[in-house]
């Protein structure tokens, strides 16, 4: 092993993750020169990352390709500050943000329904809060083709529930679903804010279909966390899929609560987050 080129280690390397590729730096001096060329990083980075770079909304500067791995597992803001990019530092996967406004959310171009307003806590410049509805209906869509291959994906809605201004939630659950092609999940929650202030989430799933075979999940009820991230905002998982990355296809995620006809409000819609399971 000593006796192989640095080029023949970092094709080694480049076999795992970079994850590992760090790890072995650490515990082998051999690895170390390795581990430093762009052969390595570049096989980490996505095909299409200067595609992606160019797309971004200040410059990107680096001058190796592990400084830039590196910079891109930090979100930068794509499509007009619309949608940001980022990798995932563990396994070099593709993530995902969609902004509120690149969202599908009823109504929320009517201020009598919605509120758009500056968050200095928020990666974008708006968030959007719930004045009051009895239609609630917020749905996001990318395509698999930008998303990394044969890989697990989750989606997340990032919010937050206005403790003092919130109504409505206790009455009847939202639905939640994550679509691509045939595969379908969906399940429920509730947003109030005293289940958000018990960090738990009932989901109830139905069947899911992957390469048109039908899945029932081992149980009909499924308990999930609700995570309040380090920034103060809470995550509600809305359901995962595999891309396969064969062909290409929409992803839909969404949360609707529709078949209520009372009257609800105080919730903030941040973003929606497309990021790989951890292996």
């Amino acid at each position: 092993m000593e006796g192989l080129p640095a080029d023949c280690i970092a094709d080694i390397l480049s076999r795992g993750t970079p994850r590992d590729a760090c790890r072995s730096a650490v515990v082998a001096s051999l690895f170390r020169t390795a581990v430093e060329s762009d052969m390595l990083w570049d096989s980490f980075l996505p095909p299409d990352h200067q595609e992606i770079i160019s797309k971004s909304m200040s410059p990107v500067m680096y001058k190796s390709k592990k400084e830039l791995f590196f910079k891109l597992s930090s979100p930068i803001f794509i499509d007009r500050g619309l949608k940001a990019f980022s990798i995932d530092k563990a396994t070099g996967k593709k993530c995902y943000m969609l902004s509120a406004r690149e969202l599908y959310i009823a109504w929320s171009a009517n201020s009598l329904f919605w509120c758009w307003k500056p968050v200095n806590e928020s990666r974008f410049e708006e968030v959007v809060e719930l004045r009051m509805t009895s239609w609630l209906e917020v749905e996001g869509k990318i395509n698999t083709r930008i998303l990394s291959p044969n890989t697990m994906y989750r989606a997340y809605l990032i919010v937050q529930v206005a403790h003092y201004r919130a109504f409505g939630f206790d009455v009847v659950p939202c639905e939640i679903s994550v679509e691509v092609g045939e595969f379908c999940s969906r399940g429920v929650v509730t947003l109030s804010p005293s289940a958000f202030t018990k960090r738990s989430l009932e989901h109830v799933c139905g069947k899911n279909k992957v390469g048109g075979r039908s899945r029932l999940r081992s149980s009909d009820k499924v308990s999930r966390v609700c995570l309040e991230r380090k920034d103060g905002w809470l995550e509600i998982e809305l359901g995962e899929f595999y891309n396969q990355g064969m062909c290409e296809k929409e992803v839909k995620m969404s949360l609707r609560e529709i078949k209520g006809v009372h009257l609800k409000g105080g919730l903030i819609v941040k973003s929606l987050e497309i990021r790989p399971v951890s292996p």
